[in-house]
């Protein structure tokens, strides 16, 4: 017998749907890539979003077109996703801080019709436009007063472009299974693989991601997103805040310290979420300016391991709540959050920042597990190394045109490519990726572990470890460390620090300063390059 219930396709237009009609007048505000802060509503933006999609159809798109987005945090890329997806398309987010020969290729390879780019990709794309054939039109997203003289096929600016539609239009009707969004995956190893969302996928993860215990995310809150819409679904927010009507605060292409905390002010934000690299600039902003925040309570951050000691620097001297989580962009992105269970909720202190300095535990929706090379599951005890795999409703079965064969285990799990254990309570602590694990005598040394404990020493700004080659050992961990210019360390304070912290056989053989520590595009440390760059570097003695 089937139950009597309605059928209620999760569809992504139903998100700004709904915010529409519930809060039309909340605002939503932009520093534009022009200059000026612009204010909007959810009301005024699928309006917009309406005519867009009204536009792509008469341009040609069809349901499952890929239509790529080059763009930051903005009103207006907003829009295109809700547009795009309108009209029954795919949205497909490049990441602009990817090699522009990496760009050329994810826009082939996904086949892009349309592209639709801010201002500061103009010149890029110029240089790139006669690679990319697939490409019909470029929507430049501006009005007529900025738009650049430029010979991109079909070249038009965005405002005029949507203004020669009327918003009469009704969304195209597609399947909730249908394809919804294509984001690739950095591709340190290998060539970039499309991960291929679902409306279905898309919605039921935001809805699973804001809960209590989760982001937390309320109509009366005011956010903004540092994590970019181009990396991974913007860790769920460009659809979390408009099915809770939470005001949206997007800060454009300026994200240093100083630009944040004027948002961070002036538009009396309450929640904001991030990678770590922006969140060390972001501190640093605020010690050398004495500066405080008014309004802002809550500091998500994800995308690498934060440190428990930046963490207590959040909390003690700036009274935020920091709330780690853990994902990637084959989870849609969230895996785990680091809410605090009943057990923990009296922990105060080191202690406290400690729990939090993990990755957390997974979410309903989100099953994990470890297991040995041999395939078999690990226990949860806080202490055996495994491979850690994950699947979900919002999980990936596979790259976008079959790329990388059959990537699920026979129970249908995901290798993550991470290196974690799980205690007992179910918390999450990665101790790294797969490819970058340090095997010292046959046992295993966390990177992660020691970096975390490096940043806690006074004068180092980042830290990150790698493995080197040793005669006996086969690998030791070499330390590489980004110092305060104003008061840097020495090597031995730096040691001496990590001595009481870490396991014996962890200390690293030596410590590099260098003057940055290389990122990849989505704002991980970047072992691959700092491997490259330290390969013919020797262990003294």
């Amino acid at each position: 017998m089937r139950g009597l219930m309605q059928d209620w396709p999760l569809l992504i237009h139903k998100a700004i749907d709904y915010a529409a009609l519930q809060f039309g007048s909340r605002e939503v505000v932009t520093r534009s890539v022009e200059g000026p802060i612009v204010r909007t509503t959810y009301g005024a933006i699928r309006g917009r979003a309406l005519k867009g999609a009204q536009r792509l159809v008469r341009d040609g798109v069809k349901p499952g077109d890929r239509v790529a987005t080059l763009a930051w945090n903005t009103w207006r890329h907003l829009e295109a996703w809700y547009a795009i997806t309108g009209a029954g398309g795919v949205y497909h987010t490049v990441n602009p801080r990817l090699f522009p020969d990496q760009i050329v290729w994810i826009v082939n390879h996904a086949e892009d019709r349309v592209l639709m780019a801010d201002l500061t990709f103009v010149p890029l794309l110029e240089k790139i436009a006669d690679r990319l054939p697939t490409v019909e039109r470029y929507v430049i997203l501006t009005d007529a007063a900025h738009m650049p003289a430029t010979g991109l096929r079909g070249a038009v600016d965005y405002e005029s472009w949507i203004a020669s539609a009327d918003g009469d239009f009704r969304w195209v009707e597609v399947d909730e299974r249908d394809a919804a969004g294509l984001c690739y995956t950095s591709g340190t190893t290998g060539d970039p693989k499309g991960v291929l969302y679902s409306h279905r996928s898309n919605l039921l993860h935001s809805l699973g991601c804001n809960t209590p215990d989760g982001l937390a995310i309320a109509a009366r809150d005011a956010v903004l997103p540092v994590v970019p819409l181009f990396h991974a679904n913007s860790w769920s927010l460009a659809f979390t805040c408009p099915m809770v009507g939470a005001k949206l605060v997007l800060p454009g292409s300026k994200l240093d310290g100083a630009s944040l905390h004027e948002l961070f002010e002036t538009e009396e934000v309450t929640f904001t979420a991030g990678v770590p690299t922006v969140w060390i600039g972001l501190l640093a902003h605020m010690r050398s300016r004495g500066a405080r925040f008014s309004t802002l309570k809550r500091l998500f951050v994800g995308g690498s391991a934060f440190p428990a000691s930046l963490i207590a620097a959040f909390e003690t001297e700036f009274g935020l709540s920091v709330s780690h989580a853990w994902g990637m962009t084959e989870m849609s992105p969230i895996g785990t959050f680091g809410a605090m269970k009943p057990a923990f909720a009296s922990l105060s202190g080191e202690a406290l920042w400690a729990r939090k300095a993990l990755q957390g535990y997974a979410p309903f929706g989100v099953d994990i597990k470890i297991v040995g090379d041999d395939g078999k599951p690990m226990p949860w005890d806080g202490a055996a190394f495994g491979r850690l795999l994950v699947a979900g409703f919002a999980v990936t079965k596979g790259y976008f045109k079959g790329a990388g064969g059959d990537v699920l285990d026979a129970d249908g799990f995901f290798d993550t490519g991470d290196v974690a254990t799980i205690d007992p309570d179910g918390y999450v602590r990665i101790t790294d990726r797969s490819k970058d694990v340090i095997k010292s005598g046959g046992e295993w040394i966390s990177s992660i572990d020691v970096e975390n404990a490096a940043v806690g020493c006074p004068g180092v700004v980042e830290a990150a470890v790698i493995g080197v080659a040793h005669p006996k050992w086969t690998e030791r961990p070499l330390l590489i460390v980004v110092p305060d210019k104003a008061k840097p360390p020495t090597r031995e304070a730096v040691l001496d620090h990590l001595r009481p912290r870490i396991a014996k056989w962890w200390l690293p053989d030596d410590v590099q300063f260098v003057d940055e520590i290389p990122h990849t595009a989505t704002g991980k440390i970047s072992k691959l390059t700092l491997r490259e760059r330290f390969k013919d570097y020797r262990l003294p003695g």
